[in-house]
């Protein structure tokens, strides 16, 4: 079977790359818990954690339309080439999620890394009153080396065993799979769905706000208060912080489990909404 000329295109590469930084950040995000229970400065690390989700959300207005643009290529190869366009869309589709993937289990590999830039963000930003100057003093060459020097003693795997999950609320970590899975391709099944129906493929599109919307508003009600209650147990004394590290840890994995999920249901949640969209245009 050929695949179309514009199965790689720079399109691709570009949506690879943010939605692997995107995934990498958010991850990286979590460590601002960890944060603020060892500094004891909760609502610093969650103004910063609030910039790092920010920045994800920026990024995200530029992979939007990228991905909005490979749906209308192959939106144009499907009437005279319906199944190998169809075939390669999803093939690209899957690489996004993938890079996904791998960026979120590479911001869990540099947890220390994230955790030592809040700890250091969180000082700077004492000192100066200013999160601009703060962001600045980050750059500084000696912040490079001591990112290097985490990098350099990343956590054996037998000091993550240590970390017992057992104080982490078990439908916390589950309702985190779920809202990962849902949220990792919201828009992409949405894309997806547009090519599968062209005649409602704006419906489709549009969709992917109200998906996201619930997923976001999943992970506010449940995952982010059981996170922030256990944090704040932690600085006052009520639980040990390795608690709150736990806490990192396993809402990472599971994040990561989300997005190995994701990759399943894909193809049916593209097919719902196919057949959502369908029904609202009317057609």
């Amino acid at each position: 079977m050929n695949l179309p000329a514009h199965l790689l295109s720079w399109q691709l590469l570009a949506a690879l790359l943010l939605n692997g930084f995107i995934q990498c950040v958010l991850i990286g995000a979590y460590a601002a818990r960890l944060a603020g229970a060892l500094s004891g400065r909760v609502a610093t690390s969650i103004s910063l954690f609030n910039l790092f989700v920010t920045v994800s959300r920026m990024a995200s207005f530029f992979y939007t339309p990228i991905l909005g643009s490979l749906s209308d290529r192959a939106a144009l190869a499907v009437g005279t080439l319906r199944p190998p366009a169809v075939t390669a869309f999803e093939w690209q589709l899957r690489s996004i999620v993938f890079a996904g993937t791998v960026g979120a289990a590479l911001g869990t590999v540099l947890l220390p890394t994230f955790l030592m830039l809040f700890l250091r963000g969180i000082a700077t930003f004492e000192r100066t009153r200013s999160v601009p100057k703060a962001l600045l003093r980050l750059l500084l060459p000696r912040t490079g080396f001591a990112i290097a020097r985490t990098i350099a003693k990343l956590p054996s795997a037998s000091s993550l065993r240590r970390l017992s999950p057992r104080h982490v609320p078990k439908d916390l970590l589950f309702f985190n799979v779920v809202v990962t899975g849902v949220y990792a391709i919201g828009v992409i099944a949405a894309a997806y769905a547009s090519v599968l129906d062209p005649t409602a493929a704006r419906t489709a599109l549009l969709s992917s706000g109200l998906i996201n919307g619930i997923a976001m508003i999943s992970y506010t009600l449940i995952v982010d208060p059981g996170s922030a209650i256990i944090t704040d147990e932690a600085v006052r004394g009520q639980r040990p912080v390795d608690d709150v590290k736990a806490l990192v840890v396993y809402l990472s994995l599971t994040t990561l489990a989300g997005m190995l999920l994701s990759q399943l249901v894909l193809t049916p949640a593209a097919l719902v909404i196919a057949f959502g969209a369908h029904l609202l245009a009317g057609r």
